[in-house]
């Protein structure tokens, strides 16, 4: 199977029940993206399951909790709470993970990332490959037109989630 954005083909009935899950976990990560917008955040959602079970979701929290380390990817982390091991898991995030993030799926050794998209951030997917994770891009349409959105509203608070300078011009903050 390749890992190119956009294409996710699977062949054969185990990789059809696969992909039904996977579908079905990486909606839980999109609501969690949606719910941190609605709250005034960076609409970032991540989801852990283990075979066919949700463990957990969560969301960026950086606004919401001023904490710069509540990316959405280590808000579904905590949510899930500690595990005996992370070696049978799927993290699936609607944004490409960034070097942090990346850090913490290596550090626990999670064999597989599915990605919303990576358009709008290009994430940290030749290390991840480098230390055995398969990442599956899927290429998701609402996940970029909800970063670009974002990104083109808030630059101030895109460049601080992802430790860049903002734009000179950027100046605009959600609630302020």
């Amino acid at each position: 199977m390749s890992n190119k954005p956009g294409d996710h083909t699977a062949t054969g009935t185990a990789a059809s029940a696969g992909a039904a899950y996977d579908e079905a976990a990486f909606e839980a990560a999109v609501r969690a993206a949606e719910q941190s917008l609605s709250e005034g955040g960076i609409p970032i959602g991540a989801a852990l399951a283990r075979g066919n079970e949700l463990i957990a979701s969560g969301h960026n929290e950086r606004v919401q909790h001023g904490d710069p380390i509540a990316h959405g990817e280590m808000a579904a982390l905590r949510a899930a709470g500690r595990q005996k091991s992370y070696r049978d898991t799927t993290l699936y995030t609607t944004l490409a993970p960034c070097a942090m993030c990346t850090g913490t799926i290596i550090q626990f050794k999670i064999p597989r990332v599915v990605v919303g998209e990576a358009r709008t951030f290009p994430g940290e997917f030749e290390l991840l490959r480098s230390r055995g994770v398969e990442v599956l891009v899927l290429d998701d349409q609402r996940c970029v037109d909800m970063m670009l959105t974002f990104q083109r509203d808030y630059p101030e608070l895109w460049a601080e989630d992802i430790a860049e300078d903002a734009p000179a011009d950027a100046a605009r903050v959600p609630g302020k």
